[in-house]
C-alpha cells in the first residue's frame, strides 16, 4: 500500500509548522519541505520536526551543493535527533544554472557522479566516532580525525533519497541511494520505458534488488469546487515544470514534445497564459491530480500506484499565498484518514 505525505513548497515557518501539525493530526504518514531561493529545507524540516512527534519529516530536496559534507552530514544528524528518528534526506543538485549562479559551484559537470561520490562520504562521516575520515575525490577532499570523544549518532545510517530526472541521475539512486524522489512530470510512459531501467542499472553494480530503492513519487493537487480553476492551476505547475528546454528530451520521451515545444515557445515570450494553454488534458492526467474533492480523490488513487510513497503537494506558480495555503489545507482535509 502507497503511503502519503504531504509536501510544503511555500510560505514561512509559521505555516510550515502548522501544515505539518495538520497533516500528523489527519493521519498522513510524512510531511516534506523543499528547497528554493528563498527557502531553508533543513531549516523548515527542523521547524517540522519539532512541532510533530509521529509524522515522518524529509528534505524534498535539499541542495547537496553549498554545502560542504560535514556540514550536510551534520545536519542530517542532528534533524534525525530532533525527530527522534523520523527523518529521511532527501537530496538533489538543481540545474546546471542552479548550480553555477544559485551556490558558486566552479565544477559543475557530471553532477550524478558528484552525488555518488558525496552519499558514501556522507555514511562515513556519521560513523566518525569509528575513527579518522580521510578522503581524496574528484569533487571532495576530505582529512578529518576527531580530537574528542564523538558520541555515535541516534540511528547507524540516515536513509537517503535523491532525486532523478534524467535517466543517468536516476541511476545514481539505484547506486547508491535508498529512494528516488521522482519528478513531478513523471508518467507511465517514462516509468516504464527510463526510470525502472535506469534502476536496474544502478543496482546492476551493487547486488541490491530494484525494490530495495522506494519510489518517492510528487503529485501535483489542485482543489476547487471550480473545477476548471482546479486544472489551469496545476496545468500552470506543469508549464512551470516544462519550460526550460533541458526538460525538452524528458516530456519528448513521455510522448508530450509536441505541448513542451508550445510552452518552451510561450515562455520566451512572456506569454504565461499560452503556457498554461499548451498544457493538453492527457498531459494533465498524466502528470496532476485537479478537479473537486472527489475528482482529485480518484484521479490520486491512480496515479500513486506508480510510487511506494506519494508526496501531495499545491502548485504554486502564478498561485497568491492565500490560495497555496487553502489548496494546501483542502488536500489534508480530503486525505485525512
Amino acid at each position: 500500500m502507497t503511503t502519503r505525505g504531504i509536501t510544503v513548497l511555500a510560505g514561512g515557518l509559521a505555516e510550515t509548522r502548522k501544515i505539518a501539525q495538520a497533516a500528523e493530526a489527519a493521519g498522513f504518514d510524512a510531511a516534506w519541505s523543499a528547497e528554493f531561493l528563498n527557502r531553508s529545507a533543513v531549516v523548515s524540516v527542523a521547524a517540522m520536526a519539532a512541532a510533530t512527534t509521529k509524522i515522518g519529516v524529509g528534505t524534498a530536496i535539499a541542495y547537496a551543493v553549498g554545502r560542504s559534507p560535514l556540514v550536510l552530514a551534520n545536519d542530517a544528524r542532528f534533524l534525525d535527533e530532533m525527530s527522534d528518528g523520523r527523518f529521511i534526506l532527501g537530496l538533489g543538485t538543481g540545474t546546471r544554472g542552479m548550480m553555477v549562479g544559485w551556490h558558486g559551484v566552479t565544477d559543475p559537470d557530471a553532477p550524478a557522479s558528484r552525488m555518488e561520490e558525496l552519499i558514501p562520504l556522507l555514511r562515513r562521516l556519521w560513523r566518525l566516532h569509528e575513527g579518522p575520515v580521510k578522503h581524496e575525490g574528484r569533487f571532495y577532499s576530505l582529512d578529518i580525525t576527531p580530537t574528542a570523544d564523538i558520541q555515535p549518532p541516534l540511528r547507524p545510517e540516515v536513509p537517503i533519497y535523491t532525486a532523478g530526472v534524467n535517466a543517468r541521475m536516476i541511476e545514481v539512486a539505484g547506486r547508491v541511494s535508498n529512494g528516488l524522489i521522482c519528478h513531478p512530470t513523471l508518467t507511465d510512459r517514462y516509468l516504464d520505458d527510463v526510470l525502472r531501467p535506469a534502476i536496474e542499472r544502478g543496482v546492476s553494480r551493487t547486488g541490491r534488488s530494484a525494490g530495495d530503492v522506494a519510489l518517492n513519487g510528487l503529485i501535483i493537487c489542485a482543489i476547487s469546487d471550480d473545477a476548471t480553476q482546479a486544472r489551469r492551476e496545476a496545468a500552470a505547475q506543469i508549464a512551470f515544470y516544462a519550460a526550460p528546454k533541458a526538460y525538452g528530451p524528458v516530456m519528448e520521451a513521455s510522448g508530450f514534445g509536441a505541448e513542451a515545444a508550445e510552452i518552451q515557445a510561450a515562455f520566451t515570450r512572456k506569454d504565461h497564459k499560452g503556457m498554461v494553454d499548451a498544457v493538453s488534458d492527457v498531459m494533465l492526467a498524466e502528470m496532476a491530480a485537479a478537479g473537486t474533492r472527489d475528482e482529485v480523490r480518484e484521479q490520486v488513487a491512480q496515479l500513486e500506484k506508480r510510487y511506494d510513497h506519494a508526496a501531495l503537494y499545491s502548485p504554486s506558480f502564478t498561485l497568491s499565498s492565500e490560495r497555496i495555503a487553502e489548496n494546501t489545507s483542502a488536500i489534508i482535509e480530503t486525505f485525512a484518514r
